[in-house]
């Protein structure tokens, strides 16, 4: 996958007064739903959309799936449903379990994978290899051995700030002439990934970016 063509949300509000809500924008929304979606590319020939909940929202139970079911990890708590053209895999996220993905077809037939263990920790944990690979440099062996290189994680982190892009966007308001507020920035936003540019809200785009101290000194 390249950028995200889009991202919009929509988001749990907080009220103290009637018909009001509240709005704290040092800190994030109570719940929220993100969609963004994909072009197609050379290895991904359809358009794909990544849809994130959180806050207590969940998706819909898919048909395909039994009921008593649980989607993503035990009790439906956390998880990542892949949907495509012929099934749904439904597995936990690898936080302190196995994963435990379960694959449902639609011709009615089911597997169940195999748990799949965590990775062994390096000598020094995690961290230290990546500061190894920050000095040694980008496609260095220290770089190509992370489990989790920056070529791939750094797209990923973007991908993921799209969403609080879109979020912090949803919150914008300003006072109309009736001393009302109005919510204007309540729509899709359209992403310019190679130029770093929402191109039709230039007010999201003071979230894009800020000035940055100087990096660290080696």
């Amino acid at each position: 996958l390249k950028y995200p063509k889009d991202a919009e949300c929509s988001v749990g509000s907080v009220y103290t007064k009637m018909w009001n809500a509240d709005y704290y924008p040092q800190g994030c929304p109570p719940s929220s739903l993100i969609t963004l979606n994909f072009g197609a590319t050379k290895k991904n020939k359809t358009p794909m959309q990544l849809t994130w909940t959180d806050g207590g929202i969940r998706p819909p139970h898919p048909e395909i799936i039994p009921a008593n079911d649980d989607i993503g990890g035990p009790g439906s708590y956390n998880g990542v449903l892949m949907i495509g053209e012929k099934g749904i895999i439904s597995t936990n996220i690898n936080d302190s379990s196995p994963l435990t993905p379960k694959l449902y077809l639609y011709n009615g037939e089911t597997e169940f994978g195999p748990e799949t263990e965590k990775m062994p920790e390096p000598e020094y944990g995690h961290q230290r290899k990546w500061v190894d690979a920050c000095k040694a440099g980008f496609n260095s062996k220290e770089h190509l051995e992370l489990t989790s290189s920056f070529d791939y994680a750094g797209p990923m982190t973007e991908t993921v700030l799209m969403g609080n892009l879109a979020i912090r966007s949803y919150m914008l308001r300003k006072e109309n002439a009736k001393g009302n507020l109005d919510f204007f920035a309540r729509k899709k936003l359209l992403w310019d990934g190679e130029n770093m540019k929402i191109t039709n809200l230039e007010d999201a785009n003071q979230f894009v970016t800020r000035q940055y101290r100087e990096g660290w000194k080696i």
